[in-house]
């Protein structure tokens, strides 16, 4: 008998490895039940417009009467030094010509002041700053104030950059992968933001969240399979062994889930419909997220790769092969979160850093414990994942029957 070989280089896919029946079953039976429970969640939990409309109406982001118009830059004084008074200062400085492009005062030019920190930053002009503007009223005229730089434009191209550079290297997939974001913005913004201010619970929120999200994103980006139903599965425990740490820690450490003045002001504005601690474990959900997907996605596919290449090993060694990638992945994705985390709250580091006290009083305080607590139940979810999904992936792809002789038709049959 004629023998072919030629060598495959495609990914292994269901049909490559031996599946086990029973256990398919039970795989299958879970996810089921997952994604009924995540439909009933999102039908539960869908938020009512009434505590929304209220939080928005109490927190306008001007006074009444007050218009954000666009400017343009036509000149910028020097920088006034930091700390320093202004007396002493050179004239001028921090302060910025505009020409006002739209609204009331179109076509009029103005002076404002702005903080040292943006004539640092380098604008000038042609740039675009959003301005303040206060009607005249009680004899007084119409006065302009500084708000934010606009930055629509090279935030914009920065993600037309993202989505190219994406397209060209990752093809279909990655294409998937940029609709699967586009997906999750929707779903936050249009569930779980305002069913947080609903008053619905944060855990059970971030939980149907994360799974509707990881139902859609990694079916469609990675394709119905067993082995994406695997990782799913995988994904789906995390996400459940997440949200129970993370409310043992909120518990036990008396996190209130306000560390700064940001939480302070929506505290204001949502007033007691939005639970802080359960906004803090809503975060500690999605935080995780992401590297959570990618381990498991990781560690199915490693397996279903051994199994392939190996199809006459037995479940405990293909288990004990995949667990030494996993614990390479394990650690390399820890100081993933470790520096995402310590990069994002850089400011914060470094303030306390100033203060000089011992490094476990300063992790007693509000801001430095949530994101410790929310770096380290990350973390146990996503260790906890990788044996799981590991365990799941290697009971699925079973043995099978190899020829006496095998030959290069033997390991890449189809």
């Amino acid at each position: 008998m004629a023998h072919s070989h030629a060598h495959s280089h495609r990914a292994p896919r269901d049909g490559d490895v031996e599946i086990g029946g029973r256990v398919r079953v039970v795989l299958l039976g879970f996810l089921a039940l997952a994604a009924l429970l995540t439909v009933v969640g999102v039908i539960a939990l869908w938020p009512g417009h009434g505590p929304v409309d209220r939080a928005r109406a109490e927190a306008p982001y001007a006074a009444p009467g007050v218009t954000t118009p666009n400017a343009e830059v036509l000149s910028v004084g020097p920088a006034c030094p930091a700390g320093g008074s202004r007396t002493k200062a050179p004239k001028g400085c921090d302060m910025v010509e505009v020409k006002i492009l739209d609204g009331a005062g179109k076509g009029q030019q103005a002076s404002v002041r702005v903080p040292t920190e943006v004539t640092t930053s380098g604008i000038g002009r042609g740039d675009h700053l959003e301005l303040l503007r206060q009607p005249a009223q009680d004899g007084q005229p119409v006065t302009y104030a500084y708000s934010t730089v606009r930055r629509a434009m090279p935030l914009l191209w920065l993600a037309l950059v993202f989505v190219v550079i994406v397209l060209l290297v990752a093809g279909r997939r990655g294409a998937m992968a940029v609709v699967g974001l586009v997906i999750s913005a929707a779903t936050l913004y249009w569930f779980l933001f305002p069913a947080l201010l609903s008053g619905k619970p944060g855990l059970a929120v971030a939980c149907v969240s994360a799974s509707a999200i990881m139902f859609v994103v990694l079916y469609s980006t990675h394709g119905v399979s067993l082995r994406t139903s695997t990782a799913l599965a995988g994904t789906l425990v995390g996400i459940g062994l997440t949200a129970l740490v993370g409310t043992v820690v909120i518990g036990s450490a008396h996190l209130t889930g306000i560390a700064d003045e940001t939480g302070g002001t929506l505290s204001t504005f949502a007033g007691s419909s939005l639970s802080f601690q359960g906004l803090l474990a809503c975060s500690m959900v999605l935080a995780g997220l992401g590297v959570l997907n990618d381990v498991t996605i990781t560690q199915a596919s490693s397996v279903w790769e051994l199994r392939a290449a190996a199809p006459g090993s037995s479940r405990r060694e293909v288990f004990t092969g995949a667990m030494r990638i996993g614990r390479d992945h394990i650690a390399s994705t820890i100081y993933t979160i470790v520096f995402a985390y310590a990069g994002s709250a850089l400011v914060l580091l470094m303030l306390l850093y100033i203060y000089d006290r011992p490094i476990l009083d300063l992790a007693s305080t509000e801001s430095l414990a949530e994101e410790v607590a929310r770096t380290f139940t990350s973390a146990i979810g996503l260790v906890l994942a990788v044996p799981v999904t590991t365990a799941i992936a290697a009971l699925i792809a079973g043995p099978r029957a190899v020829a006496d002789h095998p030959d290069d038709s033997d390991l890449t049959r189809r």
